[in-house]
């Protein structure tokens, strides 16, 4: 830790973590933002909505970032002279309007930063031409889902030129920030772009009449904010701009007809600079302010702005140069300590992957009671909200800086997304991913009843239990000696558990539902909706994360069990209730011993019971639940290993799940497993044979064999299908625009990989399976996750012909150098070619690429 990044880190990373990219890319359209009666966000704060209306829960911009409690934002907003409004935000197309779900329309890049924002940098392309606004929502609103999506790129507006536009942030220290934006004309002939740093602070006051209201005002030709709680800062740029000043208040005559409490409203700066009227405050006074730029740039030349946000400085020479230059060298110090043995190209891709995991960390605001129940002096929301989303999660109160799934389509957390995303962010800065790990537990996130709140559109959905995974993970990325966090963890974790016990087992009998469980349309129907007939669904993955959580939570007992001698007890419980569970799964039916595969199992009723043989992801999650206990844990933990005796002894119809070497210079080893060596080879079989579920570019979510043989249901009321999609979703399930019916998705290949290499330290290199099936080849499990690594990193590297697959068919991201090596992060990928699919910025759980190079080597992870 001798650089000066992972110094900061140390020293008062909290304060240098004061000030981040925590602006979102998309405020409307979300859930907070929706206090309609039908519970449409979409539709009741679109698009057109946002330069008028202001946010009540949070604020949105380009490139922007802000203070850790969203007090004071800085953005940047361009105009080209042509668009009928300014592009203050990135837009994007409503899950109605897109023929594949919600998607934004735009491209930009999250290409640098470092954990303490010492260093970042964003790009953007923005047309010179009138930027396409109707033709991208009616082109789009004629295909239906077997059509691909239409692009910015497809509209022909960038081959008549583009702006391109890179800002770089750097601070000095930590309420320091220097600014540099660049505009680049892309265009055949000189052009001109208005560019407009602006600041502002959120409105608290139009929802708290007794809150603060600040000020900005101009005075030595730059914009200065004070606040009571944040202080006085200044924002100071190169040249003589004109400052512009409105308020950051709603525009309510311009959508609503009815007087305004301001001639200058939020949209005042758009409008006086588009259209020309009055509408900016000429006292240079006001809650959002706008430093204006006329930018002339030839044809392929580039210009500067200089600016800085500063609380005490407003220098932008030579100091101004100096942090410039010495951040960015610290930068590439702390990214080369991390890349191993990664090629260049490898390298690029893990710190841009880090770069987009840093910038999408969002402060996050949502007081639930407020929101149902509404706010002094408004109009009080519907009746009928007070039953409907999210009703019951009255407790939640997230004021909280958290790490998101996408900057745009998911401009909100989700429980098992954070969780991975813990992994890679542990790279850079592991107290942070400690602290996201804890936050989801703590009494403002977590229900009274134990259930994590799942994500922003249904907090009462079931995602995945993985909490514990990452928390392990986390734990031992940092060196496995932060016994305070993982004791924490553990007893928050240990109700979570309990809760899933005792809700989503409703038989008894250890074998669990759970619902759709993040696997959106994975199956013929949706599974988290009522089956018709009172039929119950049995889930083989439901059953699997429950093993694989007790595993986990045995894992945690036993580290802390070193410290603590109670925790003993605990282990042996989670060891108990694995060999349940786990014994369960295989007697209870998920297990079909004709495909050598597990299967969820449809409940009809009157006793019929009905395996659902899809071939998919969920038949592979068994394979996670694996862990290795040995004879030097046993005897260091002697009441655990009496009790994990005497269980074996007294109940062998559990033992099944135990696999314990007899002899050698590894007896009494021993493997807790829901899947046996000789089941495993048979489920390898199939995981590994490029005719079903083995792609070059990783694993898919469901084999290529349902290609030609759809698997259908008879269910009362009409026949379910489910086929092989290898990319966008033809069914309307879950909006259309995620697909886990062939695509490879990062988070359960990861998962995949771990498992594959927790079996291979077990049974050692003479345990070889044939890769790929019928290839006549053997390998090793861990030479196949090696390998398997490989093909999830393959996705974004460059292969010979100098293609990344990531890009597909897009020749301008292929072959022009402007383009190549900015990596957009796609939420999944293709299952034949790699090409991205889905939410264009989930560097979420598709960070995880970092951590596999990261940890590449000889023997692969």
């Amino acid at each position: 830790m001798a650089d000066a990044e992972r110094a900061r880190l140390e020293k008062d990373g909290a304060s240098w973590r004061r000030w981040g990219p925590y602006l979102a890319e998309r405020q409307w359209g979300t859930v907070r933002e929706d206090y309609s009666e039908g519970g449409d966000a979409w539709s009741f704060f679109p698009h057109e909505h946002a330069r008028s209306r202001a946010y009540r829960w949070g604020e949105d911009g380009l490139g922007g970032i802000c203070d850790e409690r969203q007090i004071l934002c800085f953005a940047f907003a361009f105009w080209n002279g042509k668009d009928p409004i300014l592009k203050e935000r990135i837009f994007g197309l409503t899950g109605r309007e897109g023929n594949h779900g919600e998607d934004p329309k735009e491209y930009w890049w999250f290409l640098d930063a470092t954990p303490t924002y010492s260093w970042m940098r964003w790009r953007y392309v923005y047309p010179q031409a009138e930027f396409p606004y109707r033709r991208l929502i009616e082109e789009n609103g004629k295909r239906d889902r077997s059509q691909p999506e239409f692009e910015l790129e497809d509209t022909g507006v960038l081959e008549q030129g583009y702006w391109d536009v890179s800002a770089e942030y750097a601070k000095a220290d930590p309420d320091d920030l220097c600014i540099w934006l660049t505009v680049r004309n892309e265009g055949p002939d000189q052009d001109t772009l208005h560019v407009l740093p602006t600041l502002w602070f959120r409105n608290r006051w139009s929802w708290h009449p007794s809150a603060h209201r600040p000020e900005l005002s101009a005075r030595g030709g730059g914009v200065v904010a004070e606040h009571k709680e944040l202080g006085r800062y200044t924002l100071s740029g190169s040249g003589e701009p004109d400052l512009l000043f409105c308020e950051n208040e709603t525009n309510v005559e311009h959508l609503w007809g009815a007087r305004g409490s301001t001639p200058y409203p939020k949209d005042g700066i758009d409008d006086h600079v588009v259209r020309g009227t009055p509408t900016v405050n000429p006292d240079l006074r006001g809650t959002k302010a706008a430093m204006r730029y006329r930018v002339i740039v030839p044809s392929g030349e580039t210009r500067e702005i200089r600016l800085r946000l500063s609380g005490h400085s407003r220098d932008l020479d030579e100091d101004w140069e100096m942090t410039l230059s010495s951040r960015a060298r610290e930068a590439d110090q702390f990214y080369g300590a991390l890349r191993g043995s990664a090629t260049d190209d490898e390298a690029g891709v893990m710190r841009q992957a880090l770069a987009g995991m840093l910038w999408s960390k969002q402060f996050y605001f949502f007081d639930v009671e407020r929101w149902l129940d509404g706010d002094p002096g408004q109009p009080p929301p519907p009746e009928s909200r007070r039953s409907e989303r999210n009703s019951g999660w009255r407790h939640f109160d997230s004021f909280d800086v958290v790490s998101m799934p996408d900057t745009w389509e998911y401009p909100w957390f989700a429980a098992w997304d954070l969780a991975f995303h813990c992994v890679p962010l542990a790279r850079v800065d592991p107290r942070f991913a400690k602290d996201q790990l804890i936050l989801l537990c703590r009494e403002w996130f977590m229900h009274p009843n134990g259930q994590l709140p799942a994500y922003e559109w249904n907090f009462s959905d079931a995602n995945p239990p993985v909490h514990a995974w990452a928390a392990l993970r986390v734990f031992h990325m940092d060196g496995s000696t932060d016994f305070d966090f993982l004791e924490r963890i553990f007893h928050k974790l240990c109700i979570n558990f309990t809760w899933w016990v005792n809700r989503k087992d409703t038989e008894g009998n250890n074998v669990f539902e759970g619902g759709f469980l993040g696997l959106d349309n994975v199956g013929p129907f949706d599974r988290s909706q009522p089956l018709p007939g009172g039929a119950r669904l049995e889930q083989s993955d439901g059953t699997a994360w429950m093993a694989m959580y007790c595993l986990n939570m045995l894992e945690m007992a036993l580290v802390l069990a070193e410290h603590d001698p109670v925790y003993q007890d605990m282990a042996t419980k989670f060891f108990e209730h694995f060999t349940y569970i786990a014994s369960a799964m295989n007697a209870q039916g998920l297990w079909d011993e004709e495909d050598g595969f597990y299967y969820d199992v449809l409940h009809m009723g009157e006793g019929k019971v009905l395996p659902l043989r899809a071939r998919s992801i969920v038949g592979l999650v068994p394979l996670y639940a694996t862990a290795r206990l040995t004879p030097r844990m046993e005897a260091r933990l002697p009441d655990f290993g009496e009790r994990l005796r005497w269980f074996i002894e007294h109940h062998p119809e559990y033992t099944g799940v135990i696999a314990t070497d007899e002899e050698g210079r590894h007896r009494g080893k021993r493997l807790l497993s829901i899947v046996n060596p000789e089941r495993l080879k048979r489920i390898l079989q199939r995981m590994l044979d490029e005719s079903e579920f083995l792609s070059p570019h990783g694993i898919r979510s469901v084999s290529r064999y349902h290609a030609d043989h759809p698997l259908e249901i008879e269910l009362p009321g009409g026949t379910a299908t489910m086929d092989y999609e290898p990319g966008e979703g033809t069914t309307g399930l879950y909006g259309g625009n995620s697909n886990w019916r062939g695509p490879i998705w990062l988070p359960v290949n990861y998962m995949l990989i771990g498992a594959l290499l927790r079996f291979h330290h077990h049974l050692g290199k003479s345990f070889t399976v044939e890769f790929p099936t019928g290839s006549g080849n053997r390998c090793d499990l861990a030479e196949v996750a090696a390998d398997l690594s490989r093909r999830l990193i393959g996705i974004f590297t460059a292969g010979p012909d100098g293609r990344r697959p990531v890009f597909g068919e897009s020749e301008r991201f292929q072959t022009d150098p402007a383009w190549h090596d900015s990596l957009l992060f796609y939420e999944y990928f293709h299952g034949d070619t790699g090409r991205g699919l889905g939410a264009s910025h989930q560097t979420g759980w598709t960070g995880l690429v970092a951590d596999l190079i990261a940890r590449k080597g000889p023997s692969g992870t």
